[in-house]
């Protein structure tokens, strides 16, 4: 900023950057709620609502959504001809809010306009209706037969003009049509901060181009459905993945509610299905076929889905495609506030290990990571044409699964599993745990096995440039590490070989690794799988051995590796010959770590974000002091180690989080540390 001073000089200022907070760390509090309803009495429905209204309050939700027509019922028939009950509809709609000022209310009501009626969505903001979005698919096949009644919204025409009792001015928008000061619209979005939402009802989520798409391509993070689907065998399944996938499409929130037990009439039964979504993923739902009001809450992350839609480019491109078809001008700013999270407990999951894949499905996906790797070193095996695959075996963890992936590789390809020659290399710091087991694996797997002592190269090495062997410094392990690697490079020269890398994700999130040593290979089966996840691959591979009785030694050596402290084993071990050195208590937790680099690489949260996030995942474990050291220290590693990511030798990519110069992460060697900055 430019200013002058007293002389009359003009000179620049420098001011503080202007601080945005938001202390809800981009969570929204969101509920589906099913009144259980009588079809046609709208004043007891009403209550019903009410009810719901006020222990939402008590729960501080932010926006609240109701079924479809629920002040009425669905099921009404031709009773929705009747002036009695479309009357009793809106006088509803007005005490609803008379009791709503600090929530957005999206609620179920015929509204009708110009001789027309209108199946809508009434969002209740600030003690009125301001808008009412209306159905544009209306179902009329099978059971349903909604055309008898109601218009779509897609019929609304700018030339609609409001009845003489409202002074509402007409809008520019050539879908927006006026009913008795409420606008029924054909697509809108409401802000709430950083919140934007858009809103469907029931078919239109189960039509080719559904409302919701647009929505989202106009800004919608949160698309709320009301909803009266009847329950039929196998629908729910259905409905619950629709919902999901519509979810996981647009990147989006996907709250949905649908009409309960008391809609239940003649030849259709409906169970009050209730669903929140979050990026494709079902955070909640609740049980089906229950008497009495019903409220599901469950706070949602926006931030998320922001994430998600900055990196994909398709959103733009998709809109270039549909702009005749959509509209993209209609925004409505509600109330502003924020969940305070100081007061309110997260309602809301936070995985400690999200790269591990849910117990249901870990046998699976364990198998497919495995595959993935395999096959990612076969192709590079076959396509140099190498006689042999060259792995260091030092009876930790990231060297067995690579040894694990390499013959899972050989066996792919039908070679004898003799072309894979496993090097062990003891040093200062090798323990006989770990010898005996890097032999025994060796041995029991059926590949050429060799030894070779690194002691005597590396004190020769030391003579050279000067270094004392008692000196226990940097110069002391890189010199161990990169050994090891010029022996594992020139067997591979010397046996048309390639070295296979053990080296893991998190190993390169933190830059613990020696730079043109164990950094180095001709390729890295392990660059895309963090530390937690190492474990729970060679937890799966020692599981199936166990089942075959000529693999049985093999399982219980890969137990013990489970069982032996992470370490590089580059300082000499303790008087009981147990491993000294032990990662962890250098460089932290590495479930902490590999935390921290979720959430930081797929999402780009902030660092309080993940403080806050890390605070409630291990809120058992560990105190809000050491999540606050080791998150400072990853940061640190990280930004300052990225010269070591930037020449990584290829290797597959496994999940969402990768850090390869070439694929997912491209930052500068250089970038200042911001996220350390106070």
């Amino acid at each position: 900023m430019i200013i002058e001073n007293e002389k009359g000089q003009r000179q620049t200022q420098h001011s503080e950057p202007m601080q945005f907070i938001d202390h809800s760390f981009g969570f929204v509090r969101v509920a589906a709620a099913v009144p259980e309803i009588r079809v046609g009495d709208v004043k007891y429905n009403l209550e019903q609502h009410l009810q719901l209204i006020e222990q939402a309050k008590r729960q501080h939700v932010q926006v609240l959504v109701f079924p479809e027509l629920s002040l009425t019922g669905y099921t009404c028939g031709d009773l929705f001809f009747s002036r009695q009950l479309l009357d009793d509809a809106r006088w509803a709609l007005q005490m609803i809010c008379a009791n709503v000022k600090d929530m957005l209310v999206v609620v179920g009501a015929p509204l009708d306009m110009c001789d027309r009626l209108y199946n809508c969505a009434c969002v209740v903001d600030r003690g009125c209706v301001n808008f009412a979005v209306a159905k544009s698919y209306l179902p009329n096949n099978g059971e349903f037969y909604e055309k008898r009644w109601f218009r779509s919204a897609l019929d609304i025409k700018k030339e609609q003009v409001a009845d003489d009792r409202t002074q509402r001015p007409l809008s520019d928008n050539k879908y927006i049509g006026i009913t008795n000061g409420i606008s029924i619209v054909r697509d809108m979005c409401f802000h709430i901060g950083s919140a934007i939402i858009g809103i469907e009802i029931c078919e239109d989520l189960w039509s080719p181009l559904p409302p919701s798409t647009f929505l989202a391509m106009q800004g919608a993070n949160i698309i709320v459905n009301l909803s009266a689907s009847n329950e039929l065998v196998g629908k729910d399944r259905y409905r619950r993945e629709l919902i999901c996938q519509q979810s996981a499409r647009t990147h989006s929130v996907y709250v949905y509610a649908s009409a309960g037990i008391g809609e239940s009439t003649q030849d259709m039964v409906f169970g009050g299905a209730c669903y929140i979504a979050e990026n494709g993923k079902l955070l909640a739902a609740n049980e089906r076929f229950n008497k009495g009001n019903q409220l599901l809450v469950h706070d949602v992350d926006i931030e998320k889905c922001l994430a998600e839609r900055m990196r994909n480019s398709n959103f733009e491109t998709a809109l270039q495609v549909f702009d005749k078809e959509a509209n993209f001008e209609n925004y409505y700013s509600c109330y502003r506030t924020w969940l305070d999270l100081e007061k309110d407990q997260l309602i809301y999951e936070v995985n400690p290990s999200p790269f591990i894949p849910a117990e249901k499905d870990r046998v699976e996906a364990c198998h497919e990571i495995l595959d993935i790797q395999a096959v990612g070193l076969a192709r590079r095996w076959e396509h140099t044409h190498a006689q042999k695959l060259v792995v260091g075996v030092s009876g930790g963890l990231d060297s067995t699964l690579a040894l694990l992936v390499a013959v899972r590789a050989a066996d792919k390809l039908q070679f004898d599993r003799n072309r894979i020659i496993g090097i062990t290399m003891p040093g200062f710091g090798t323990t006989d745990r770990t010898y005996n087991n890097a032999l025994g694996l060796m041995k029991a797997l059926k590949i050429d096995q060799r030894e070779i002592s690194i002691a005597d190269s590396v004190r020769q090495h030391f003579r050279d440039i000067g270094q004392d062997e008692n000196k226990h410094d940097v110069t002391y392990e890189n010199a161990q590490a990169r050994e090891r690697t010029q022996i594992l490079m020139d067997i591979a020269n010397k046996e048309n070989g390639l070295v296979v890398g053990t080296g893991d994700l998190s190993e390169l999130a933190l830059g613990w690794a020696t730079y043109n040593g164990d950094h180095m290979s001709m390729y890295g089966v392990n660059a895309g799988v963090p530390k937690t996840l190492v474990r729970y691959l060679v937890d799966e591979v020692a599981r199936e051995m166990l089942q075959h009785e000529k693999d049985k030694k093999a399982s219980e050596i890969l137990r013990d590796i489970l069982d032996t402290p992470v370490s590089p084993e580059l300082l000499p071990a303790d008087k009981e010959g147990k491993i000294a050195q032990k990662t962890e208590d250098l460089v932290g937790p590495y479930e902490l770590h590999d935390f921290f680099l979720y959430y930081f690489v797929r999402y780009g949260f902030t660092k309080d974000k993940i403080r806050f996030l890390a605070q409630n995942a291990f809120r058992d474990k560990y105190s809000n002091e050491t999540i606050d050291k080791w998150l400072t220290t990853f940061f640190r590693r990280f930004f300052n180690q990225q010269f070591k990511r930037s020449c990584l030798p290829d290797g597959p990519k496994v999940g969402s989080v990768n850090l390869s110069p070439r694929g997912d992460w491209r930052m500068p060697s250089d970038a200042f540390c911001f996220m350390n900055e106070s």
